[in-house]
Order: structure tokens, then sequence, then C-alpha cells
């Protein structure tokens, strides 16, 4: 199952922040969640570690367990490095690629975007977030939806970092994102270790 709970306690809990928002949070109380937060002695066995980044990839891209683990079995099939294969799809999910465009402040708003019909690939609605964007893919907002407070954001690169995503063609003015590129693991910032994720389910 996905989280669905309160987003800054998965950092804590996580021991980095997963998303923007975190950040400010974190700063102000770099310990694990509930009462006994700060006294919580964490595990350092091999498997704990492994595990630990495992959840982290997890909550950053917030997908499900099951969802994880199909990606790393597709992984494996590919000619690459499996942990750099996993972050290349994880980055070409339709909901991650919202995000990394810019068009939404966090994974959990880009999914809300896609799954109320606000996105479009190559013209055409879809509505769910894992759908895998190829490259030379165009990606934008309903014209229908343009107006909504939002998008009106993100068409002033609002939501935008500083440098966006070497893989992706981005024009926040008319809310349209092409993928030129798969995702090569340079280009992809992440807050864990994708090689212990690959050794937790190889185990």
């Amino acid at each position: 199952m996905r989280y669905t709970g309160p987003k800054v306690r998965l950092s804590r809990r996580a021991g980095t922040p997963l998303t923007r928002k975190a950040v400010s949070y974190f700063e102000k109380r770099p310990y694990p969640p509930g009462e006994h937060g700060r006294r919580v002695r964490r595990s350092t066995s091999d498997f704990a570690v492994r595990q630990a980044e495992k959840q982290k990839m997890r909550w950053y891209y917030d997908v499900s367990e099951k969802q994880l683990l199909r990606i790393y079995e597709n992984a494996k099939k590919r000619s690459g490095r499996t942990g750099e294969e996993m972050i290349a799809e994880l980055e070409l999910r339709l909901v991650t690629v919202v995000l990394r465009a810019g068009l939404a402040p966090s994974v959990y708003a880009a999914r809300q975007y896609v799954n109320h019909g606000h996105v479009t690939v190559d013209g055409k609605k879809v509505d769910i977030p894992s759908y895998q964007v190829k490259p030379g893919q165009v990606i934008s907002v309903k014209e229908k939806s343009r107006n909504m407070v939002p998008f009106v954001e993100a068409a002033e690169g609002v939501h935008a970092d500083e440098k966006i995503a070497g893989y992706l063609a981005v024009s926040h003015r008319d809310l349209r994102i092409a993928v030129v590129d798969r995702p090569k693991r340079e280009q992809v910032p992440v807050p864990f270790d994708e090689h212990l994720v690959v050794e937790f389910y190889a185990r």
C-alpha cells in the first residue's frame, strides 16, 4: 500500500527531506517522529540499511511495495545497471515527469492532477499516474484546466527547479513537456542509494 499519512513525517522517518516542503521542517526536527523520536536508536545491520534505502525510494516516488518490486523485476531485464534502470523507469512515470517539469509542487499534487484528468499525453487524456512515458511523447495540461490556480502558478514557473532535468524540454508558459531522452543517472538527484535497493531485492 502507498502511504497516505502526513508527508513530512515520512521525511523524518527516512532521515532526509523527501519533498521540498519537508526541507524547512526537517531542519527544525531532524529526528524520527513520535514521542521518543529523539531517543530512538536505529538498527545499523546490513539488512536494516538496505531496507531503509528501499523505503526512501518508495516514499520519494510515492509507489507501493508491489509497484516497486515490479519495477525492479523490469529493470533486471534491461541491459543497463539494474539500479539505474529502476530510476529511469521511475522517472518516466507520468506523475514524476509532471513533477520534474515543475507543473506541480509535489509528487502528491502531480498524482492528483493526473488522476483528475488534467493531463494529456500526445493530445489524449491519461489519468494513470504510473503510465510510462516514452522519449518523443509530449505531455501537456488540458485547455479546460489551464485557468485553474495551480496551473496558472505552474505557467509562471512557481514550482520549477532552478535547472530542469536534461531529458525534458519544458515550456512553462505553454504548460508543455517533451520527453527528449531516457533519463541518465547523473541527471537525477535522489536522496537514496539505488545500489542498496537492488541488493535488498537481490538478497
